[in-house]
């Protein structure tokens, strides 16, 4: 078993890798040659595979692990995570955005007793739109999961065995990776490293499939939104009887009728809107639960570059 695994999802990376594995190989020999690098790559549609495999064919420590078709950033770590052998685990992007040179340090930081130590990211080299959705999604993320997650932490970090093999028994569907871990609750350390650009392109992580993500991981992770749902209903009904009690009060009192056709269908379609996006909460949940009664596999492998993991899902 190696000492280090290095798990690096691939999409959309071919002019990167050869980069990637160079600054990679430098990085670790300083602390072990005894690693591996597990690059899963996620149907990107360009040369990344075929530059994996030709990197594993020059390098035994690198395993390639393509998948059938696209299953997304998150399904790779995981994937990634089910054929690593390390005692201790890094976890990394491809964009070298996450420096490989952070990587001594990170374990340097474990090895002081932590089982899961963060690489927290100082001024962010992304577009202020790119800064600002990821902002925006980790504040939506934490209110509404119920999780003190710090937006400043990405995917880049390094974990015990005993996390990844904690991380490995849980299968559910709907996958972040982040949130799945601090679930855990081990402990737990950060260290600051400098946010590099990216090498070339720009991200693939648009506003669109931020706010899907976000949608997605608050309802695998927390019932907050149909709690909030029942709460706004009691508010509104509350306010409604109140406002019964006026009128009636005004009636008796006064003898003059509240007019006004305009705000009472005003307040029909609002009271309609809002039990429709209510019922239309409940019915994701539905759906989603749904989906993991199917028991489907997280992602299908085409091909690796290796005869068959060590270990198993």
């Amino acid at each position: 078993m190696p000492l280090l695994s290095i798990i690096v999802p691939v999409y959309k990376a071919e002019n990167c890798l050869d980069e990637l594995y160079r600054r990679l190989v430098a990085a670790l020999e300083t602390i072990t040659s005894d690693f591996e690098i597990v690059l899963v790559e996620d149907c990107g549609g360009d040369r990344s595979w075929e530059i994996i495999e030709r990197l594993s064919a020059q390098d035994a420590r690198v395993r390639g692990i393509q998948f059938s078709r696209n299953f997304g950033q998150h399904y790779g770590i995981t994937a990634g995570l089910d054929h690593c052998d390390g005692d201790w685990v890094v976890v990394m992007d491809c964009d070298l955005q996450d420096q490989p040179e952070e990587i001594p340090r990170l374990y340097t930081k474990a090895r002081e007793g932590y089982d899961i130590v963060l690489a927290r990211r100082g001024r962010r080299r992304d577009s202020w739109l790119k800064r600002a959705t990821s902002w925006l999604f980790y504040k939506l993320f934490s209110y509404l999961a119920d999780i003190e997650y710090d937006g400043q932490s990405g995917n880049f970090r390094i974990m015990s065995r005993k996390v990844a093999d904690n991380f490995r028994k849980m299968r559910e569907q709907l996958r972040f990776f982040g949130g799945l871990v601090q679930w855990l609750g081990f402990p737990t350390a950060s260290i600051d490293v400098a946010h590099a650009g990216r090498m070339e392109g720009n991200s693939t992580y648009t506003f669109t499939k931020l706010w899907k993500l976000a949608s997605e991981t608050v309802i695998a992770y927390s019932d907050k939104p149909l709690r909030l749902a029942i709460r706004f209903g009691f508010t509104m009904a509350f306010l409604a009887f109140c406002y019964g009690l006026y009128i009636i009060a005004r009636v008796m009192f006064y003898g003059s009728p509240i007019e006004g056709w305009s705000s009472l269908i005003v307040s029909l379609y609002f009271i309609g809107g809002v039990i429709i996006a209510i019922l239309g909460i409940m019915g994701i949940y539905l759906g989603k639960t749904f989906d993991e009664s199917k028991k489907r596999p997280l992602y299908i492998v085409r091909r690796k570059t290796f005869d068959e993991p060590t270990r198993t899902a």
